[in-house]
């Protein structure tokens, strides 16, 4: 399975970027998906998860500003960014992974890159 994010990069607070990940060698269309995010003494967190059928799933600080999709066709996954802050910084990375009855997203092994977010003015 391989996974490639794109899309990361500088702006100013309350800009707005769109990370995507292409996702090869699993069936994307079964697959459900996650963001998350990274800052340096931190652990990884998990910022937004789309299902198989595209129910969605968002950290509370993120509600609102971001929007995850997926476009079964192309085997991607998107991830909306908008009224970015300062605290947003970080290495994004996407996951494929799955989500449970209760509705928890649990990531795999598999993971993109990374990409990365800088909100600064």
């Amino acid at each position: 399975v391989q996974l490639q994010a794109s899309g990361g990069g500088l702006v100013q607070p309350g800009g707005s970027l769109k990370l995507s990940c292409t996702v090869s060698g699993t069936i994307f269309s079964v697959s459900d998906m996650a963001w998350y995010r990274q800052v340096p003494g931190k652990q990884r967190e998990l910022v937004a998860s789309i299902t198989r059928r595209g129910g969605t799933n968002y950290a509370d600080s993120v509600k609102g500003r971001f929007t995850i999709s997926r476009d079964n066709a192309r085997d991607t996954v998107d991830l909306q960014m908008d009224a970015l802050s300062p605290e947003d910084t970080g290495v994004y990375y996407c996951n494929v992974g799955q989500t449970v009855s209760d509705g928890t997203y649990h990531s795999s092994q598999w993971w993109g890159q990374g990409t990365q977010v800088t909100v600064r003015g």
